[in-house]
């Protein structure tokens, strides 16, 4: 073996391993259901990973074999299909569908549910109207639950006559599955856009889940904001048909939000900070996509809307009484 080439080697040698556990926890996962079975089959894999590794040689040609296994068994696990027809929770029960006319937009199974308690709810699907014309442009919302390095984002649509349109990029859960974020990097839940009054998506995090949520408005033109809501909806309605797989690294919150942009014809480039989105607000505020005219700092103290969504409750002012104090649109 020539020096190029066991230098390759030892190169490629940690990513291929690492790319066969990660085979062994696809079959464990997204495997059969019986454990009995999927137990077998990763310890079959795992003789036959080691197996190559001491018995093919030289040790290049064993990586490329342990490598074309690996491809054999992902491809495999990318063809697993998803599903709308599963037990739901009831609070990701019903996808939304959305109607165009001209200026004219009808959402189907807006969610506006009266929570009492994060389980115990009054449960309300609503068919709500917008006009386009009145459009006033987007927020993001940036919600955390606990570390400041992830966080959950959401889009919001203000128009001048309506209440905001929400939309929050989740997982659809069945009856008696909780998220998980190892779970969440393989083929566990659905993808699903929660279409809601920003009583029910915010309301609920940060009144009930004790989450700290920040309101940025976003300087995009009223144009490419109703760009941007149209391409929402055009996946909102693409889900409703075609179900698709939530993914915590490809399909997130957030890196689906830039998904969305870029289909509208925005631009957002890829960073490190959309996957530890909880400096998501850093990154738009070095493009000058929120207000500048202030230190970040400041901007984002001005922004946090926790105490103001906890005292607006159910109230049905609850978005005015949220922004409060924010700054208007940057232009």
């Amino acid at each position: 073996m020539t020096r190029a080439a066991r230098l390759a080697a030892a190169l490629l040698t940690l990513p291929i391993f690492g790319l066969c556990a990660w085979t062994a926890a696809a079959i464990w996962i997204d495997g059969p259901e019986s454990r009995a079975l999927a137990g077998a089959l990763v310890a079959a894999l795992l003789l036959a990973d080691l197996v190559i590794v001491v018995s093919v040689r030289p040790f290049a040609r064993a990586l490329a074999v342990l490598a074309l296994l690996a491809l054999c068994i992902t491809g495999w696990w990318l063809h697993i299909p998803p599903s709308n027809d599963r037990n739901w929770q009831p609070d990701v029960a019903h996808p939304a569908h959305a109607q165009i006319d001209g200026n004219r937009v009808t959402v189907e199974n807006v969610r506006n549910f009266a929570y009492r308690t994060e389980t115990d709810y009054d449960p309300h699907w609503e068919t709500r109207t917008w006009d386009l014309g009145k459009l006033r442009g987007v927020d993001l919302f940036i919600s955390f639950w606990g570390p400041t390095l992830y966080a959950h984002t959401i889009m919001s649509w203000e128009f001048e006559d309506s209440p905001p349109l929400a939309i929050s990029i989740e997982t659809r859960k069945e009856v008696g599955e909780s998220y998980s974020a190892l779970l969440g990097f393989f083929r566990q839940y659905e993808l699903y856009y929660v279409v809601s009054d920003e009583r029910d998506v915010i309301g609920l995090r940060d009144r009930l889940r004790g989450e700290h949520t920040y309101l940025y408005r976003l300087a995009a033109p009223v144009d490419r904001a109703r760009e941007l809501l149209l391409e929402y909806l055009d996946e909102v309605n693409s889900l409703a048909a075609q179900p698709q797989w939530y993914n915590a690294l490809t399909q997130n919150c957030t890196t689906s939000i830039r998904n969305r942009v870029i289909h509208a014809g925005g631009h957002l480039p890829l960073s490190w900070k959309l996957l530890a989105n909880g400096y998501l607000d850093e990154l738009l505020y070095e493009r000058g996509s929120i207000d500048r005219s202030m230190p970040l700092a400041e901007l984002r103290t001005r922004s946090e809307v926790t105490e103001r969504a906890k005292a607006a409750g159910m109230d049905a002012d609850f978005s005015a009484r949220i922004r409060e104090g924010l700054p208007d649109y940057p232009r």
